[in-house]
Protein backbone atom coordinates (compact mmCIF):
# COMPACT_ATOMS: atom_id res chain seq x y z
CA UNK A 1 0.00 0.00 0.00
CA UNK A 2 1.55 3.31 -1.11
CA UNK A 3 1.86 6.04 1.54
CA UNK A 4 2.97 9.67 1.53
CA UNK A 5 4.04 11.13 4.89
CA UNK A 6 4.25 14.82 5.77
CA UNK A 7 5.93 15.61 9.11
CA UNK A 8 8.43 18.36 9.89
CA UNK A 9 10.10 16.72 12.90
CA UNK A 10 12.90 14.54 11.53
CA UNK A 11 12.77 11.89 14.26
CA UNK A 12 9.01 11.49 14.05
CA UNK A 13 9.08 11.49 10.25
CA UNK A 14 11.75 8.78 10.24
CA UNK A 15 9.89 6.87 12.94
CA UNK A 16 6.62 6.91 11.01
CA UNK A 17 8.44 5.80 7.87
CA UNK A 18 10.16 2.87 9.58
CA UNK A 19 7.01 1.86 11.44
CA UNK A 20 4.82 1.76 8.35
CA UNK A 21 7.49 -0.03 6.34
CA UNK A 22 7.69 -2.67 9.08
CA UNK A 23 4.00 -3.34 8.47
CA UNK A 24 4.46 -3.70 4.70
CA UNK A 25 3.44 -0.18 3.68
CA UNK A 26 5.36 1.36 0.80
CA UNK A 27 6.36 4.88 1.86
CA UNK A 28 6.85 6.46 -1.55
CA UNK A 29 7.81 9.89 -0.18
CA UNK A 30 8.18 11.67 3.17
CA UNK A 31 8.22 15.48 3.07
CA UNK A 32 8.92 18.03 5.79
CA UNK A 33 7.06 21.15 4.61
CA UNK A 34 3.78 22.34 3.18
CA UNK A 35 4.89 23.45 -0.32
CA UNK A 36 6.39 20.00 -1.04
CA UNK A 37 3.31 18.09 0.05
CA UNK A 38 0.82 18.78 -2.74
CA UNK A 39 3.29 17.90 -5.54
CA UNK A 40 4.16 14.68 -3.69
CA UNK A 41 0.50 13.70 -3.39
CA UNK A 42 -0.28 14.52 -7.02
CA UNK A 43 2.82 12.76 -8.33
CA UNK A 44 2.52 9.55 -6.31
CA UNK A 45 -1.27 9.36 -5.90
CA UNK A 46 -0.89 7.31 -2.70
CA UNK A 47 -3.47 4.95 -1.31
CA UNK A 48 -3.30 6.89 1.96
CA UNK A 49 -1.53 10.03 3.21
CA UNK A 50 -0.41 10.62 6.81
CA UNK A 51 -0.13 14.37 7.30
CA UNK A 52 0.76 16.74 10.13
CA UNK A 53 -1.76 19.60 10.28
CA UNK A 54 0.90 22.23 10.92
CA UNK A 55 3.91 22.30 8.62
CA UNK A 56 6.59 24.85 7.66
CA UNK A 57 6.89 27.58 6.67
CA UNK A 58 4.19 29.14 8.89
CA UNK A 59 3.20 26.16 11.06
CA UNK A 60 -0.49 27.02 10.82
CA UNK A 61 -2.51 24.78 8.51
CA UNK A 62 -0.24 24.04 5.54
CA UNK A 63 -0.72 20.30 5.88
CA UNK A 64 -4.47 20.56 5.99
CA UNK A 65 -4.70 22.98 3.06
CA UNK A 66 -2.46 20.78 0.91
CA UNK A 67 -4.60 17.77 1.78
CA UNK A 68 -7.81 19.58 0.82
CA UNK A 69 -6.23 20.86 -2.40
CA UNK A 70 -5.11 17.34 -3.25
CA UNK A 71 -8.63 16.05 -2.76
CA UNK A 72 -9.96 18.51 -5.31
CA UNK A 73 -7.60 16.94 -7.86
CA UNK A 74 -7.94 13.38 -6.55
CA UNK A 75 -11.45 12.98 -5.11
CA UNK A 76 -11.58 10.37 -2.40
CA UNK A 77 -7.88 10.51 -1.49
CA UNK A 78 -7.70 8.87 1.98
CA UNK A 79 -6.15 11.25 4.51
CA UNK A 80 -5.10 10.72 8.12
CA UNK A 81 -4.26 13.99 9.86
CA UNK A 82 -2.00 14.22 12.92
CA UNK A 83 -2.06 17.13 15.35
CA UNK A 84 -0.73 18.17 18.74
CA UNK A 85 -4.04 19.70 19.81
CA UNK A 86 -7.78 19.33 19.37
CA UNK A 87 -8.66 21.78 16.61
CA UNK A 88 -12.33 21.38 15.65
CA UNK A 89 -11.99 23.97 12.87
CA UNK A 90 -9.45 21.80 11.08
CA UNK A 91 -11.54 18.68 11.62
CA UNK A 92 -14.56 20.46 10.14
CA UNK A 93 -12.63 21.58 7.05
CA UNK A 94 -11.33 18.10 6.41
CA UNK A 95 -14.71 16.46 6.94
CA UNK A 96 -16.37 18.92 4.60
CA UNK A 97 -14.47 17.42 1.66
CA UNK A 98 -16.63 14.74 0.06
CA UNK A 99 -15.88 11.04 -0.19
CA UNK A 100 -12.84 9.06 0.86
CA UNK A 101 -11.51 7.87 4.20
CA UNK A 102 -10.54 10.46 6.80
CA UNK A 103 -8.84 10.42 10.17
CA UNK A 104 -7.81 12.91 12.83
CA UNK A 105 -5.52 11.68 15.61
CA UNK A 106 -3.75 13.54 18.38
CA UNK A 107 -0.03 12.76 18.40
CA UNK A 108 0.35 12.64 22.17
CA UNK A 109 -2.51 10.17 22.51
CA UNK A 110 -1.22 7.65 19.95
CA UNK A 111 0.31 5.15 22.36
CA UNK A 112 -0.43 1.82 20.69
CA UNK A 113 1.41 0.89 17.50
CA UNK A 114 -1.18 -1.70 16.48
CA UNK A 115 -4.05 0.75 16.86
CA UNK A 116 -2.21 3.39 14.82
CA UNK A 117 -1.47 0.96 12.00
CA UNK A 118 -5.09 -0.19 12.10
CA UNK A 119 -6.19 3.46 11.85
CA UNK A 120 -4.02 3.97 8.76
CA UNK A 121 -5.47 0.86 7.14
CA UNK A 122 -9.02 1.83 8.07
CA UNK A 123 -8.66 5.27 6.48
CA UNK A 124 -7.03 3.74 3.40
CA UNK A 125 -10.07 1.48 3.10
CA UNK A 126 -12.43 4.46 3.08
CA UNK A 127 -13.28 4.45 6.79
CA UNK A 128 -12.72 6.89 9.63
CA UNK A 129 -10.26 7.08 12.51
CA UNK A 130 -11.10 9.93 14.85
CA UNK A 131 -9.51 10.52 18.24
CA UNK A 132 -12.15 10.23 21.00
CA UNK A 133 -11.11 13.63 22.37
CA UNK A 134 -11.83 15.25 19.00
CA UNK A 135 -15.17 13.48 18.90
CA UNK A 136 -16.11 14.61 22.40
CA UNK A 137 -15.46 18.24 21.49
CA UNK A 138 -17.48 17.94 18.29
CA UNK A 139 -20.33 16.31 20.19
CA UNK A 140 -20.30 19.07 22.80
CA UNK A 141 -20.70 21.81 20.18
CA UNK A 142 -24.07 20.81 18.75
CA UNK A 143 -27.28 21.58 20.60
CA UNK A 144 -29.41 19.38 18.31
CA UNK A 145 -27.80 16.41 20.05
CA UNK A 146 -29.99 17.22 23.03
CA UNK A 147 -32.69 15.18 21.29
CA UNK A 148 -30.59 12.03 21.72
CA UNK A 149 -30.68 9.73 24.73
CA UNK A 150 -27.52 9.06 26.73
CA UNK A 151 -27.15 5.64 25.09
CA UNK A 152 -27.64 7.14 21.61
CA UNK A 153 -24.87 9.64 22.34
CA UNK A 154 -22.60 6.77 23.32
CA UNK A 155 -23.39 4.93 20.09
CA UNK A 156 -22.86 8.11 18.06
CA UNK A 157 -19.45 8.61 19.64
CA UNK A 158 -18.44 5.05 18.78
CA UNK A 159 -19.75 5.49 15.22
CA UNK A 160 -17.71 8.66 14.86
CA UNK A 161 -14.54 6.81 15.88
CA UNK A 162 -15.14 4.49 12.92
CA UNK A 163 -16.28 1.35 14.74
CA UNK A 164 -18.52 -1.20 13.07
CA UNK A 165 -21.88 -2.24 14.52
CA UNK A 166 -20.29 -5.42 15.86
CA UNK A 167 -17.46 -3.48 17.50
CA UNK A 168 -19.93 -1.01 19.05
CA UNK A 169 -21.98 -3.89 20.41
CA UNK A 170 -18.89 -5.43 21.98
CA UNK A 171 -17.70 -2.14 23.47
CA UNK A 172 -21.07 -1.21 24.98
CA UNK A 173 -22.04 -4.81 25.84
CA UNK A 174 -25.29 -4.75 23.90
CA UNK A 175 -26.56 -6.73 20.91
CA UNK A 176 -25.93 -5.78 17.30
CA UNK A 177 -29.69 -5.57 16.86
CA UNK A 178 -29.81 -2.97 19.63
CA UNK A 179 -26.97 -1.05 17.97
CA UNK A 180 -28.84 -1.00 14.65
CA UNK A 181 -31.96 0.27 16.40
CA UNK A 182 -30.01 3.05 18.14
CA UNK A 183 -28.36 4.08 14.87
CA UNK A 184 -31.69 4.24 13.07
CA UNK A 185 -33.07 6.38 15.91
CA UNK A 186 -30.03 8.67 15.76
CA UNK A 187 -30.28 9.20 12.02
CA UNK A 188 -34.02 9.79 12.25
CA UNK A 189 -33.66 12.35 15.04
CA UNK A 190 -30.88 14.14 13.19
CA UNK A 191 -32.90 14.20 9.96
CA UNK A 192 -30.52 11.94 8.07
CA UNK A 193 -31.64 9.14 5.76
CA UNK A 194 -30.50 5.68 6.90
CA UNK A 195 -27.71 4.13 4.82
CA UNK A 196 -26.17 0.68 4.50
CA UNK A 197 -22.80 2.27 3.74
CA UNK A 198 -21.10 2.49 7.16
CA UNK A 199 -18.33 4.81 5.98
CA UNK A 200 -20.72 7.29 4.38
CA UNK A 201 -22.94 7.06 7.44
CA UNK A 202 -20.08 7.96 9.78
CA UNK A 203 -18.86 10.78 7.55
CA UNK A 204 -22.39 12.19 7.32
CA UNK A 205 -22.79 12.15 11.08
CA UNK A 206 -19.37 13.74 11.67
CA UNK A 207 -20.04 16.42 9.07
CA UNK A 208 -23.35 17.22 10.71
CA UNK A 209 -21.74 17.50 14.15
CA UNK A 210 -19.29 20.18 13.03
CA UNK A 211 -20.41 23.73 13.91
Amino acid sequence: MRVVIAEDHALLRDGLTRLLQAFDFDVVEAVDNGPALLPALVTHRPEVAVIDVRLPPTFTDEGLQAAIAARTQMPGLPILMLSQHVEPLYARELLSTPHGGVGYLLKDRVSNVGEFVDAVRRVAGGGTAMDPEVISQLLARREPLAVLTAREREVLGEMAEGRSNAAIAGKLRITEKAVSKHINNILTKLDMPPSDDDNRRVLAVLAYLNP
